[in-house]
């Protein structure tokens, strides 16, 4: 394994550094880190273990184990990196249809303050 220089955190990791597996065998190079730096949360790394299409792979966050200047070595073997599933599509987002209101009908709130205020 190549000299990876000082340790540092998931905030100097960028895309080509190289990944190694925890028994030294050198994997691919990060394509993307995966993380939310305004709430200080890491999620993981994808990196690529071929020149060829199709060699992503993800790895969570309690799997990345040491980070430096120039590289990651993951707590994890190169066997098992070669379990890892290929990254997957973010999940969708969530959206609120009138359908969704528990049962209310739209109007409602007009109605109740109809009766309320004596119009109903």
């Amino acid at each position: 394994m190549e000299d990876l220089g000082q340790p540092s955190s998931y905030y100097a990791l960028k895309a080509g550094l190289p990944v190694y597996s925890s028994d030294g065998e050198a994997l691919g190079k990060i394509e993307r880190v995966l993380a939310d730096l305004d709430a200080d949360v890491f999620d993981g790394i994808v990196f690529d273990t071929s020149a060829l299409p199709g060699g992503h792979r993800f790895v969570d966050a309690p799997e990345v184990g040491d980070i430096f200047d120039r590289g990651v070595v993951l707590k994890i073997t190169a066997a098992e990196v070669a379990e890892l599933p290929p990254p997957s599509a973010n999940p969708g987002s969530l959206a609120v249809k009138p359908g969704d209101l528990g049962g209310r009908r739209p109007g409602f709130l007009r109605r109740a303050w109809d009766m309320i205020s004596g119009k109903g």
